[in-house]
């Protein structure tokens, strides 16, 4: 698959989904369809769209057209349903008839699949079936799929940062929302217990009870996972002349963090240089980057573009730029295979406008930009579908693809040399000083 030679651009960029996250839920499965007359006439762009089955596949097929990445022609994507419905019937794709390659055609090899079937519960399967196969085979394999309503809100707690299969407040025998007073005694008598106790099994429990305290026992992170069960997600220190900030993933709540211990830190005149963990970074909330960039080159300037069905869409800045980052004379920006989507993308944005210089390893190469569009054709009474389609890819800083290749460090740390490079791109010893010892250990917590 070739993209426009301008920039080869990408197949991909962040598992960030661009939907809005948090309280408010999943808002347009709230939403309701406007009643028809009794006497309506209802039409369809095919006639075996009647068929509630054909017309939900149909749908799914029209906002694939739509929505997807790349322009798809008609005879490729009623080909990839031709092959996806053979594979679920478990049949061999030269028994179905696929009478024209396009969408008329696609309707009418539905319909003939679920004519001779009386029960909806295995229309069903064969319609979701054959759409998880379309959706899997569209490039990059893999990334786009169909989703239930519980598979969507398992997906935005993710986006989140919200973990239901852990319980901070359980980690140290407490109820949920427990006052701070309360968590430092508990932390107290459990930490005391622990230390005497060396096992394996001791060291990881007190590892974890330990980031439970730090976490509840601060306002801020507190009031958050009192609130949605949102952690941290920004961890920082200072070491010498240099403030460090580690983030773990990007969510909701990454921004706030962030711009707090940012604007914390300007005012500490003794600091002159800046190092951004992103080493085990997965992404998170696209438009954390055009935020974040906004930070360094300020409100409503050119940040990346975005690639959609031919088209290069530009995304600009969303935030002032806050002068107080002069200080740091040097920035460094840590990096891992694990460093991926929209981490990914604020690196190579970074390495673009020449704010940092790159030292780790290449990232992950995982390229796409991903939406969720709600199918309102109903299937099952009990159950909401939507489809997670890889909407945009991005670029690097170089304008090669993100997806596959990832972003190259400036300094490879596994080159045996890296350390004496650090000085070609760093002039504050505290920095150089503070890479030499943490670059090829686990990012700070």
């Amino acid at each position: 698959m070739k993209l426009p030679s301008k920039q080869l651009l990408i197949l991909t960029s962040i598992i960030a989904v661009m939907v809005v996250a948090g309280s408010s839920g999943l808002f347009w499965y709230q939403q309701k369809l406007p009643k028809l007359p009794l006497n309506a006439v209802i039409s369809y762009q095919t006639p075996e769209e009647a068929d509630i089955y054909v017309r939900f596949s149909m749908e799914a097929y029209d906002k694939i057209k739509d929505n997807y990445w790349d322009k798809i022609k008609d005879e490729n994507l009623s080909e990839l349903f031709h092959l996806a419905l053979a594979k679920t019937a478990n049949v061999s794709a030269d028994t179905i008839t696929l009478s024209s390659k396009d969408r008329a055609g696609t309707a009418k090899m539905l319909a003939a699949s679920v004519v001779g079937m009386k029960d909806d519960k295995a229309k069903k399967e064969l319609v979701l079936n054959t759409l998880v196969v379309t959706l899997y085979n569209l490039a990059p394999a893999g990334r786009d799929s169909i989703l239930s309503s519980k598979e969507e809100t398992a997906l935005r707690e993710n986006v989140s940062n919200i973990d239901r299969s852990k319980d901070l407040y359980q980690d140290l025998g407490l109820v949920k929302g427990a006052d701070k007073a309360v968590v430092e005694k508990a932390f107290e008598e459990k930490r005391t217990a622990l230390e005497k106790d060396k096992s394996p099994e001791a060291v990881t429990k007190l590892k974890a009870v330990t980031y439970a305290h730090e976490v509840l026992t601060q306002d801020d992170t507190k009031a958050r996972y009192d609130q949605n069960q949102i952690e941290p997600t920004v961890f920082t220190q200072i070491i010498g002349r240099t403030f460090y900030v580690g983030i773990s993933k990007i969510s909701p709540t990454t921004l706030d963090e962030l711009g707090k211990a940012l604007t914390s830190a300007v005012s500490n005149q003794k600091l002159d240089s800046l190092i951004i963990d992103l080493r085990g970074n997965v992404g998170g909330a696209l438009e954390f980057a055009q935020y974040f960039l906004g930070l360094f080159l300020g409100q409503n300037q050119y940040a990346f573009d975005f690639y959609h069905q031919g088209d290069f869409q530009v995304q600009r800045t969303m935030m002032p730029k806050l002068e107080g980052l002069k200080i740091f004379k040097d920035i460094a920006v840590l990096t891992d295979d694990m460093t991926q989507s929209t981490a990914e993308l604020m690196t190579a944005s970074l390495k673009h406008f020449n704010l940092a210089y790159v030292v780790g390893t290449r990232t992950r190469g995982w390229g796409t930009i991903e939406n969720t569009f709600p199918l309102e054709t109903v299937i099952d009474p009990n159950e909401k579908y939507s489809l997670l389609l890889v909407h945009s890819v991005t670029l690097r800083d170089d304008g090669q693809s993100i997806e596959g290749l990832g972003v190259d460090p400036d300094i490879d740390i596994t080159k045996p040399d890296w350390k004496t490079k650090l000085s070609q791109f760093f002039h504050s010893p505290s920095i150089i000083k503070v890479l030499s010892d943490i670059a090829t250990k686990p990012p700070l917590r």
